[in-house]
């Protein structure tokens, strides 16, 4: 019996200390993961605070986005809206990646927002939103974001 159970022990030893040698665990974020996440909370932070400057450093030349109302809008109107403070506050959070390919991911994430949507109407204030990340040379740019507000049943 005494036997069994040392048997026991080193193979939940051995199985234990191979998974901390992987990457990345289930439940814990690959480093690409944190890199665009932490780019799409400094895009949200860039839209609450005006800076238009950072906003265009993040998008690729032909991004587009679909609004939580259902419309798709120019990188121009993207930057508009920036420009004119239509997000107050914002929290992110349930981020998840999808691989494409090498050059391309979709990240995954839900946000809770105060947002401005057009001429003093409040956007939906949980929403999610799913992004294309594309890589150009050695950075990644954001190609693409649509926002989906959250029924009371998500």
């Amino acid at each position: 019996m005494k036997h069994k159970f040392d048997l026991l022990a080193i193979c939940m030893f051995a199985a234990l200390a191979c998974y901390a040698q992987t990457a990345t665990g289930p439940g814990q974020a690959s480093p690409l993961q944190t890199l665009l996440f932490d780019n799409t909370k400094t895009i949200f932070e860039a839209q609450k605070t005006k800076n238009v400057s950072t906003l265009d450093g993040f998008l690729t030349s032909d991004f587009r986005e679909v609004g939580s109302e259902g419309m798709l809008h120019e990188r121009k109107t993207f930057l508009d809206d920036a420009r004119d403070g239509y997000l107050k506050e914002y929290s992110l959070y349930d981020v998840k990646l999808v691989h494409v390919d090498d050059n391309a991911v979709i990240l995954t994430y839900k946000g809770i927002l105060h947002q401005l949507e057009g001429d003093d109407v409040l956007a939906p204030r949980y929403q999610h939103f799913s992004d294309l990340w594309i890589k150009q040379g050695d950075q990644w740019k954001l190609k693409y974001r649509q926002s989906t507000p959250r029924r009371p049943i998500d």
